[in-house]
């Protein structure tokens, strides 16, 4: 039976998910996902992360078990458990090999101008930059015409003759709806992945900042916006050489291999708007 301060820890986390859901569950809602459909995926994910990340002495956990600290059905666990790979993991590997192309197109001297702005690349070309070179510097297990007509579909690239041409416009816009919800499964996803792991290790491991002011006027915040807008651009565009620069210099070195993402994000709201919605305060 659980005790009175474990009882009262519980009801307080439950307090802050229920923050955390709200703006997800209104994105739910406009997309058309009711709460039995949710209900369904949640299963799932407890099913998932349990035999992932709850296994006791390197064994995978049993059915009894993930039932245990799930509360899942074990006839529904056992199902879930014989169903094949939902292709997630194929969207991440192939949203990764197209954000990387892009990065690389957007920092590689061969793939920019001298003003550091992407060249536009024709298709193919003999001892020249090229869109097919871009691909294979990045990976020789896609074909680069794969890897184009997903980019073209997306928005992200245009042809005009024989240049393809980045769309660095529609990079910072997501043109379509979904690579706006590519976009916010990996940053939202890697952000709250970060958070997690700091919440339940004593020595938090990422870096994870936030500023936060209250009650100041709309002229100010503009400022403020405008302000990080610009140092946050730069900071990203720095980051992105770098990283371009290390991709390039060991990508035929031997040893084990990490991906990493820095994400940034601002965010206002009217003060009374967010009195009101953040509920009862801890006392």
């Amino acid at each position: 039976m659980a005790s009175e301060n474990q009882t009262s820890a519980s009801d307080a986390f439950l307090r802050v998910l229920r923050g955390l859901l709200r703006p997800l569950v209104r994105t739910m809602i406009a997309r058309g996902l009711t709460a039995p459909v949710i209900y369904a995926l949640l299963k799932r994910v407890y099913v998932e992360v349990a035999q992932e990340s709850f296994g006791l002495d390197g064994t995978p956990p049993t059915d009894s078990r993930i039932a245990l600290l799930t509360g899942v059905h074990r006839k529904d666990i056992r199902t879930i458990r014989a169903e094949t790979d939902d292709g997630t993991a194929e969207a991440r590997r192939k949203s990764a090999l197209l954000a990387t192309v892009i990065g690389q197109w957007m920092s590689h001297p061969d793939f920019t101008d001298a003003k550091g702005a992407p060249s536009p690349l024709p298709r193919a070309a003999d001892n020249a930059p090229s869109f097919e070179t871009l691909v294979q510097s990045v990976s020789k297990d896609v074909r680069p015409r794969t890897v184009l007509d997903e980019l073209e579909r997306g928005g992200l690239v245009s042809a005009s003759g024989d240049l393809l041409h980045l769309n660095t416009d529609t990079i910072v816009g997501s043109a379509t709806s979904s690579e706006k919800e590519a976009f916010f499964g990996a940053n939202v996803g890697d952000h709250l992945a970060a958070a997690t792991e700091n919440l339940l290790s004593d020595t938090p491991p990422f870096f994870e900042r936030s500023v936060f002011y209250n009650q100041m006027t709309p002229e100010a915040v503009d400022d403020i916006e405008a302000q990080a807008r610009t140092q946050s651009q730069t900071l990203l565009e720095d980051l992105n050489r770098q990283s371009s620069a290390a991709h390039r210099r060991d990508k035929d070195s031997g040893g084990p291999r990490q991906r990493y993402r820095l994400g940034i994000y601002f965010y206002r709201e009217d003060a009374e708007k967010s009195a009101e919605e953040q509920g009862p305060k801890d006392k």
